[in-house]
């Protein structure tokens, strides 16, 4: 298990197989959608995240096919792919909570006079 916050494109990627197996083009097309296409995956840092998560145990190859004579490999989550994922989305929503609670109870102009940025 990771017990510290995922890095984006970790938890992009991860986002991204939590509904259903993907190959890595798929991926690169579920991260962009994901991110509004802020992030865009280039195929050497896709790959290098998905032997790290595989070597984690986070995801696992589902299904090796070959598609116009290249080799096409499918990954899923596993277990603790899920549980992973599960806790930094909690994680990220607390914080989410705690920032909209500041904010309402700060006001509007309040941070210029809390020594906020100006």
């Amino acid at each position: 298990m990771v017990n510290r916050s995922l890095q984006e494109p970790t938890l992009l990627l991860l986002t991204a197989l939590a509904d259903a197996p993907r190959h890595g083009y798929a991926l690169i097309q579920e991260v962009s959608a994901i991110s509004d296409g802020r992030v865009t995956m280039r195929t050497g840092t896709l790959y290098g995240a998905l032997d790290r998560l595989l070597q984690q145990g986070l995801i696992a190859v589902q299904k090796e096919e070959i598609v116009d004579g290249r080799a096409r490999r499918s990954y899923a989550l596993t277990g603790a792919g899920r549980e992973v994922l599960a806790a930094e989305a909690a994680r990220l929503q607390a914080v989410a909570a705690e920032a909209a609670r500041r904010l309402k109870r700060g006001g509007a102009g309040a941070g210029a006079e809390a020594g906020g940025l100006a």
